[in-house]
């Protein structure tokens, strides 16, 4: 089975509105649809342009104010995963929930569902600057296309939770991060590469790209999107399907055969899940059935 995903190199920038926030979401959903994408991709806290905003006073609004925005977020992408017929997985937004903040992704189904992955790592400036705590559950996701998982950036560089996502069937690891620079940015891919080959899956990845002068720890951001695949025939020898310019406002775009994987797990030149050593250590597909 083949699927089409799209990743967007999402362009933050200062704007006056909830309405062009939305504006600029749909420009990319109506662009990947052009391209006959069925999953699109957006970054980890992409909705933190919606703090550039401000207030009515004319005031910068902090990180406890975004879950104010919840409501419109939700709103704005089931619209639009009903209309463009997609599964969007909406980057992270962040919620309040019992006093505390979650960074947490959104899977939209064509149909209207939606499902929730929080973040369960978080970075020390997530917990010294926002505050933020993590989430306890993790879950993997039915479609129609395939089982997949959402690992939100620091999520990604724990090889343990990834073992678990491919243990309970996921074949496609989408990775929403915010890196603002080269070392953050390198972290992140580097491991997804590392998963992709440790587990036989794919790892669909993008970052945040632009500047927001006016909202904390978001004033730089060094980002690509990229599609990465296990380092085996028949997949390119880099382990990339595709990947975007650095730094650029852009969308990328690549078909993902599932029977490729299934083929290499039982004949490639390496089967590394197969030949893991559950004699030494743990076996996660026993975590699986605890679970």
């Amino acid at each position: 089975m083949k699927i089409r995903v799209s990743a967007v190199q999402y362009h933050l920038h200062t704007i006056q509105s909830f309405e062009e926030f939305a504006s600029q979401c749909e420009h990319y959903i109506k662009t990947a649809e052009e391209y006959g994408a069925e999953f699109v991709l957006f970054p980890e806290f992409f909705t933190t342009q919606l703090l550039s905003i401000g207030s009515n006073q004319g005031t910068s609004l902090t990180i406890n104010e975004l879950p104010g925005f919840t409501e419109q977020y939700l709103t704005l992408f089931k619209r639009l995963a009903i209309l463009h017929k997609m599964h969007i997985i909406g980057g992270t937004h962040v919620i309040k929930r019992d006093e505390n903040l979650y960074n947490v992704a959104h899977l939209f189904y064509p149909d209207g569902r939606v499902e929730e992955q929080s973040k369960l790592h978080i970075t020390p400036t997530e917990v010294t600057g926002w505050n933020m705590a993590a989430g306890n559950d993790f879950n993997v996701f039915d479609t129609e296309k395939g089982r997949i998982a959402i690992l939100t950036c620091y999520d990604i560089e724990f090889p343990e939770i990834v073992r678990i996502a491919k243990a309970k069937g996921a074949d496609i690891i989408f990775c929403p991060s915010c890196t603002d620079d080269r070392h953050g940015f390198h972290r992140v891919r580097y491991t997804s590469h590392a998963r992709a080959i440790e587990n036989q899956v794919y790892v669909v990845l993008t970052g945040t790209v632009g500047s927001l002068p006016t909202v904390d720890f978001m004033r730089a951001n060094f980002g690509q999107a990229a599609v990465i695949t296990p380092n085996d025939i028949p997949f390119p020898p880099k382990g990339l399907l595709v990947e975007g310019e650095l730094n650029n406002d852009m969308i990328v775009t690549a078909d993902i055969d599932l029977s490729l994987l299934y083929d290499v797990r039982e004949k490639g030149s390496v089967t590394t899940w197969r030949d893991r050593r559950t004699d030494l250590y743990t076996d996660w597909d026993d975590i699986k059935l605890k679970g």
